[in-house]
């Protein structure tokens, strides 16, 4: 690892991480081929000694610390501003690269010789058993992993170790620092289609993950899905905002109109399921009354998003799976546990 000048910013957001940064962290100062990487981390006002222990034991790590939780967005768009590479690689606190992670990254950059966004298989690193390698999208924009290895366009990479020239991410604005947590990373795979650019998960190298520790949940449990009321709250709400951004008008018109009937439906259901009115007010309930309260940000950005937009909007469902993948996991699961 090379000090000056940096190739490659890593950037890490870490809240509450102490039990899994050490792995993430050494992962990278790990990396085959001696790249000029750079390495920052993001505490997001942490309660559990974090910001000490990164400081102590990590000091080439240029840290942040922020003197309160501003979420996901705030962090990363804190660390690409600080950030000195030509290509940024947002990595989850509880993700480990594969030794090979950031040369096969910077390889395929070099390869391709243009802006995309590049992402990895990622595996379970409970099982070790491949979760998906990029995802594909329901017409409601629920992520449908893929796991076939001869395809490589598809509709988003997840957050939790994604590749992106800076000089694209500046293009696209970075995250919406409104969206707080979760989604970001549909927001920006999605943004970046609609200009043009690339989406592409590459088949081979890796990272493991342990999904679920930041928010809770999105993971089956003795074959039954899982989740919380936060990570279901953010998950709605901002899939609702990144539909209402990149959905060309007609396709808006045609499934968002559906989109909100079929969510009222699932948390009328869910509620009385469930027996407990909770579940509809703070997740169904407030994903509208979010939909009203940034109508100014959704129209503002979504104007500029629709005039940046390059391709029709029957090349943006190229990645689309028609299946919704809620009744999918439904079939296969049953209801979730929201807890």
């Amino acid at each position: 690892m090379v000090d000056n000048p940096p190739l490659i910013s890593v950037c890490i957001a870490n809240y509450n991480g102490m039990e899994v940064i050490d792995d993430c962290l050494r992962s990278i100062f790990e990396q085959e081929g001696h790249l000029p990487v750079e390495i920052l981390v993001h505490d997001d006002a942490s309660s559990d000694g974090s910001v000490s222990y990164i400081r102590d034991r990590y000091p080439d790590a240029r840290l942040i610390v922020s003197d309160s939780n501003v979420g996901f967005c705030v962090a990363n768009n804190r660390m690409v501003a600080a950030a000195r590479g030509k290509y940024l690689l947002l990595l989850n606190n509880d993700a480990a690269l594969f030794p090979d992670a950031v040369q096969t990254l910077l390889q395929e950059a070099d390869r391709i010789g243009g802006s995309a966004i590049l992402g990895l298989p990622q595996y379970d690193a409970g099982s070790g058993e491949m979760v998906d390698m990029g995802s594909l999208l329901d017409p409601f924009l629920n992520p449908v992993p893929n796991l076939d290895l001869s395809r490589n366009e598809v509709g988003m990479i997840i957050g939790a170790c994604l590749w992106v020239p800076k000089e694209l991410w500046n293009e696209l604005g970075g995250f919406p620092e409104w969206f707080g947590s979760i989604g970001e990373d549909l927001y920006l795979c999605c943004r970046a289609r609609l200009a043009g650019y690339a989406v592409r998960a590459l088949a081979v190298s890796g990272y493991r993950h342990w999904q679920g520790k930041s928010f809770g949940g999105n993971k089956v449990v003795e074959n039954r899905l899982a989740t919380t009321f936060r990570r279901r709250a953010l998950s709605e709400r901002n899939k609702c905002f990144v539909m209402v951004l990149a959905y060309p008008t007609p396709l808006l018109q045609l499934i968002f109109p559906m989109h909100l009937a079929l969510l009222l439906v699932e948390g009328f259901l869910l509620s009385l399921l469930k027996k407990e009115w909770r579940v509809f007010q703070d997740i169904y309930g407030g994903c509208l009354q979010s939909l009203w309260s940034e109508r100014k940000n959704l129209f503002r950005l979504r104007r500029q998003i629709q005039a940046d937009r390059t391709i029709s909007w029957r090349t943006f469902i190229d990645s689309f799976t028609w299946c919704p993948h809620k009744l999918r996991l439904l079939l296969r699961h049953g209801v979730p546990h929201v807890g």
